[in-house]
């Protein structure tokens, strides 16, 4: 009987605790209430051109690109090349590689990748003005089945697969495309990490995770990359946790972002060449003596010094070291006031001649500008800053508008023929690259000679001569190959810099 009596007044006691005292909170029930962190922010200096990448070819369009779609090989962070869409591949002859395409990789409209999706994405590549130098010379494209594809160019081609691995030449779906028309760059359907989501003009650009990719799946549900002109908005918005990544991390802002211990500051010798380019087309800049006497006028060190901090390294050719047929074997134009003047005395130019230097916002533009307009004064050049917005930017200089530009190129494929093609072949002249409009025979006929050429050895001799050639011509300035920068919250984990800073966003995680 008090057995009994015990437990129904221990049965009560619990009913009452149980009415009065509620759920007890645990650490689990407090974490699973707490917001999850699914968004990664990106703060980069400009906005993309378009999302069609058969239509841009600029840094800010090919980065948000790269996550959109696949290519069929890709170049790593080492500039190696690996599988994409295609799982294998062999060459067939000298001109034919057979690509043996991944099964059941999902477009983002839920379309399966075939063989037509690849054939339709290179007849629609060769159409296009903006990216047709990146191209090899592709005879025709054959769908052998389904799965596999051949491409067979009109000739042999040394950099065949280094110029597949570039982000323009990405596959796009061909009903996506069909159903879009002009208006496709809008509604880009690809095959990659990450699937376009809204474009802010002038703020942000979404994209939403692809649950269906076919390599490992993002850990953010969403990538958003925000244009944030200013080298320091940039750095201000890493440190108030607006951005998770900000790219271009300027010289005096790499020590800001060491030091704070919430931040980690990334750093890779870039492939990228910075450079003033002449418009070789106008009647002043026809005259060698003066574009040496800008050449011995400018003090590269001194900006390397003030507006890198020290963070880069003099160009002594148009390729960075790191790129396929580079050559240490050229004779550089280094500072020499005394030879400036002498040039410039010999060129018959008037003292307080008036040039005009155009640049586009941001990036320490102004100024390299600044510096560049200083020393150029001292041997009677009046130079003239006139800065644009970087879209309108590209498009004055493709149009030959401009005396000098502030520019730089990035060697995507990681090889000279992509380097030297686009900037110096005469066919190039204007939006493919070639903005200095320089034209010499002889380096048309090496560059197509290196692109023809398969043994790397000999292509290394051609782009060494072509390199020598380019330099003694003088048809622009070459001033530093950067250290990129690249600042990134410290809890995050799993980015590898690319050197030409077209970044895979998709393997970064929560530590």
């Amino acid at each position: 009987m008090k057995t009994l009596l015990k437990n129904v007044i221990l049965l009560l006691t619990l009913f009452i605790l149980a009415a009065c005292g509620g759920k007890k909170t645990t650490t689990e029930d407090v974490a699973a209430t707490e917001p999850v962190r699914d968004t990664l922010i990106v703060a980069q200096s400009g906005e993309a051109k378009s999302l069609d990448p058969h239509k841009g070819n600029d840094g800010f369009s090919l980065r948000i690109n790269k996550q959109i779609y696949s290519r069929l090989v890709e170049a790593n962070g080492r500039m190696e090349i690996v599988p994409g869409l295609a799982e294998s591949w062999k060459q067939i002859d000298s001109k034919t590689v057979e690509f043996k395409l991944r099964e059941g990789v999902k477009f983002h409209n839920g379309e399966e990748l075939k063989a037509e999706d690849v054939r339709f994405s290179f007849e629609r590549m060769m159409k296009s003005p903006r990216i047709s130098f990146v191209l090899p010379p592709i005879k025709e494209v054959e769908v052998v089945d389904d799965y596999t594809v051949r491409i067979v160019t009109t000739n042999s081609f040394g950099p065949l697969m280094a110029h597949l691995s570039h982000p323009a030449l990405a596959i796009v779906n061909k009903k996506a495309v069909e159903k879009w028309g002009e208006d496709y760059g809008s509604h880009p359907v690809g095959t990659g990490p990450y699937k376009f989501s809204s474009w802010d003009a002038g703020d942000k650009i979404t994209l939403e995770r692809n649950d269906d990719y076919f390599q490992d799946r993002a850990q953010f549900k969403r990538l958003i990359f925000r244009s944030i002109v200013e080298e320091s908005s940039r750095t201000i918005a890493l440190e108030t946790k607006e951005a998770d990544i900000a790219l271009g991390i300027g010289a005096l802002d790499k020590e800001t972002v060491a030091k704070n211990e919430d931040l980690t500051l990334l750093e890779k010798p870039s492939i990228s060449y910075n450079y003033i380019g002449f418009n070789n087309d106008k009647e002043l800049f026809k005259n060698k003596d003066l574009r040496l006497a800008i050449n011995y006028a400018i003090d590269k060190e001194a900006l390397i010094d003030v507006v890198l901090n020290g963070a880069g390294k003099v160009a002594t050719s148009p390729i960075a070291p790191g790129v396929f047929g580079f050559t240490d074997k050229t004779v550089p134009y280094e500072y020499d006031l005394k030879k400036a003047r002498e040039y410039m005395e010999r060129s018959g130019v008037a003292p307080g001649t008036k040039i005009k230097l155009t640049i586009f916002e941001g990036n320490s533009n102004t100024q390299v500008a600044e510096i560049v307009q200083a020393q150029l004064r001292e041997i009677g050049i009046e130079v003239e800053i006139e800065s644009l917005e970087v879209g309108t930017f590209w498009q004055y200089t493709a149009n030959g508008k401009h005396d000098m530009f502030l520019g730089s190129w990035g060697c995507v494929t990681g090889d000279a023929d992509y380097g030297l093609y686009a900037m110096y072949h005469s066919s190039a002249k204007g939006a493919p690259g070639n903005r200095s409009f320089y034209g010499n025979p002889k380096v048309d006929e090496l560059l197509d000679l290196g692109k023809e050429t398969i043994d790397p050895a000999r292509r290394g001799e051609i782009y060494e001569e072509v390199q020598k050639l380019i330099v003694e011509d003088a048809p622009d300035v070459m001033l530093y190959n950067r250290v990129l920068g690249v600042g990134m919250q410290s809890d995050l984990t799993g980015l590898e810099l690319h050197p030409v800073t077209l970044h895979d966003f998709y393997p970064v995680k929560l530590k």
